[in-house]
């Protein structure tokens, strides 16, 4: 029985101790004197959240795999017990073994979402780890950063060793084996991390200065030796059937965010909204071969004895072989009462065969994305839908049994009206009667339930909104309130709900979305005034943020409320995603005439992905 890290007393006086002593069913135990590499697998935010995420997962999986590398988990703790370990000086541990993140060889950070920023810094603080990459000895931790936010890495920069630039599964052998050599030969930092630099998709920081012009702007970044390579290409698994995945998934003691087994039926989207920066940065579409998927459906099923499956990718109507997956699953599953989620649905794509043969198993609340309201503003944002595709799809699924839909939307878009502000109650209005028209009065279980949902548009990097200006806290909502008050006059108000996000964290992950390595002396100094969990309503502060602007002479406004030249050198134009700034550029200008530019399966747009030959361009 290991020893844990926590003493009974404190366990006891904690929220959900079970986040903090593993232990789950299919997590993997070595010997720490058997391996040479031990690697930390970080989610910076609680278990729940982190346990949910499927790249956490995959890499626990494939690392353990190797003889001679041990990998644990670690995740933020909770406000309660982060003031016990710093109150009694408990150094932040591993789940497996209990035992130290600062005695690990590799702290690897996952990075999601860029309101979890602040705890990158948490974690690196409570571990004993120097928190800035450039105070750091021989011996220290190497932390890495990987995830989608590390493709603007620079608010971080000063934080991590690594960057990390693609997909998990491809480099990160290179860096072990790298790292082996290094050891025999006599380690020493800097070398390795200069050699790591000539990995495929590995960015260190480091090695880069950043020069500025004195209006502020990105004058140029200079590699600081002649070999480092000045562009940064990402990775990517170019077959992803036979990409490394998980057999035996752990089963966490505790519900979970997304407690349920999860399968990956492919990678990229064809769509291109031009809001969607997972669209853009996960191209080409790469499909799993159907027979894989089934034995991997049946082996987790069975590994996990988990009541539900979801089919897990961008876009999964799109999926080809969907109609098949499914009536394997439902043909498998039908007598064990598993349920089957199906996420990111296309209304117009969604197949009334389909999901009737879901709803034999369990019917659940079904969700659509719509993301404008007016058909002028969804040719905007390239969606591809029309009000038609929409209310066909939600009378299928009416007819289909459902009585529950869930609608999410976008306020504050590029080009966006206050015509366009009130075609979303209208829309879900326009759901709602078709509920009423599609199913007769003696079939209906109650009323049908509408709920909108508005998030406000960040525009993210390496999409073709990204030089685009945001609005300020009180346009936003504003905005929110104009949906709201149009909502309450639409006739079947009684089947409508509407919420919406919190508009101040908005702008601030807009300043991070797109910032420099400025950012990095902002992130310490909200940390230092008690910032962390600044995704969490219950420990965000607002005030806290604007306090740490002023302290260190940084100017919002620079930030997010100004429109960028398409020639400005922006943070991120280091990397190389496949994806090329002249068809984003295309796309902008696009977006501004409302032309709606064809999915990946109707015509090649030219974007650059080809260059991978792989997916859907071949």
């Amino acid at each position: 029985m290991k020893k844990l890290a926590l003493s009974d007393e404190i366990l006891m006086s904690i929220d959900k101790p079970e986040r903090y002593i593993g232990c789950e069913i299919n997590e993997i135990i070595k010997d720490p004197k058997d391996v040479k590499i031990r690697f930390a697998m970080c989610f910076p935010d609680i278990y729940e959240i982190g346990m949910s995420n499927l790249a956490m997962q995959i890499l626990y999986d494939m690392f353990n795999k190797r003889e001679d590398v041990y990998c644990e988990r670690v995740f933020s703790p909770w406000l309660d017990l982060h003031k016990i370990l710093k109150e009694n000086d408990i150094p932040l541990f591993s789940l497996e073994m209990q035992e130290p993140i600062k005695d690990f060889d590799f702290l690897g950070i996952t990075l999601q979402y860029e309101m979890a920023y602040t705890n990158i810094i948490q974690v690196l603080d409570l571990a004993g780890i120097p928190v800035f990459s450039k105070d750091r000895k021989n011996d220290d931790t190497i932390v890495i950063a990987g995830g989608p936010c590390t493709y603007n890495p620079e608010p971080i920069a000063d934080f991590f060793d690594i960057v990390y630039i693609g997909e998990g599964e491809k480099s990160y052998d290179k860096i072990f084996d790298l790292y082996n050599e290094c050891r025999e030969n006599g380690f020493d930092r800097d070398g390795f991390l200069k050699k790591a630099a000539h990995i495929d998709g590995i960015y260190v920081p480091s090695l880069y200065d950043v020069e500025y012009d004195t209006d502020g702007m990105i004058k140029g970044m200079v590699p600081l030796y002649p070999d480092v390579p000045s562009v940064i290409k990402r990775v990517i698994v170019e077959d992803v059937t036979d990409a490394p995945y998980p057999e035996k998934p752990i089963v966490p003691f505790m519900q979970i965010t997304q407690d349920r087994v999860v399968l990956e039926v492919m990678r990229g989207c064809i769509r291109g909204c031009r809001f969607c920066q997972a669209g853009m940065i996960y191209r080409p579409t790469r499909q799993k071969d159907v027979e894989t998927l089934k034995k991997q459906a049946s082996i987790q099923l069975k590994n996990t004895g988990q009541d539900e499956i979801s089919l897990s990718s961008l876009s999964t109507s799109d999926y080809e072989s969907l109609p098949q997956l499914i009536d394997f699953l439902v043909e498998d599953i039908k007598d064990k009462g598993i349920n089957i989620s199906l996420p990111s649905l296309r209304i117009d794509a969604f197949s009334l065969d389909v999901m009737s043969k879901v709803q034999d198993v369990k019917k659940s609340s079904l969700t659509f994305a719509p993301e404008a309201g007016s058909q002028r503003m969804r040719d905007v944002i390239n969606k591809g839908l029309t009000e038609e595709n929409i209310l066909n799809g939600a009378r299928m699924a009416f007819e289909g049994g459902w009585n529950k839909v869930k609608l999410y939307f976008m306020l504050g878009l590029p080009g966006e009206e206050r015509s366009d502000i009130e075609a979303i109650p209208h829309l879900a209005n326009e759901i709602a009667v078709c509920y009423y028209d599609a199913v007769p009065k003696e079939k209906r279980q109650g009323k049908c339930q509408i709920g909108i949902s508005t998030s406000f548009f960040v525009p993210k990097p390496f999409t073709p909104f990204q030089w685009m200006s945001m609005h300020k806290p009180d346009d936003y909502l504003e905005k929110a309130k104009i949906v709201n008050d149009t909502m309450k006059a639409e006739l079947n108000r009684k089947s409508l709900k509407y919420n919406w996000h919190q508009a101040d964290e908005t702008v601030l992950e807009g300043v991070l979305a797109r910032g420099d390595r400025r950012l990095s002396a902002l992130l310490f100094e909200v940390y230092k005034n008690g910032g962390i969990f600044d995704s969490w309503t219950e420990s965000f502060s607002f005030q806290r943020w604007l306090d740490a602007f002023d302290a260190c002479d940084i100017d919002m406004g620079f930030y997010i409320y100004r429109e960028r030249e398409t020639d400005e050198i922006l943070p991120w134009d280091f990397i190389d995603i496949g994806v090329s700034k002249r068809f984003l550029v295309r796309e902008y200008e696009n977006a501004k005439k409302g032309v709606v530019t064809p999915n990946c399966r109707e015509k090649c747009s030219g974007c650059g992905a080809l260059s991978f030959n792989t997916g859907v361009c071949v």
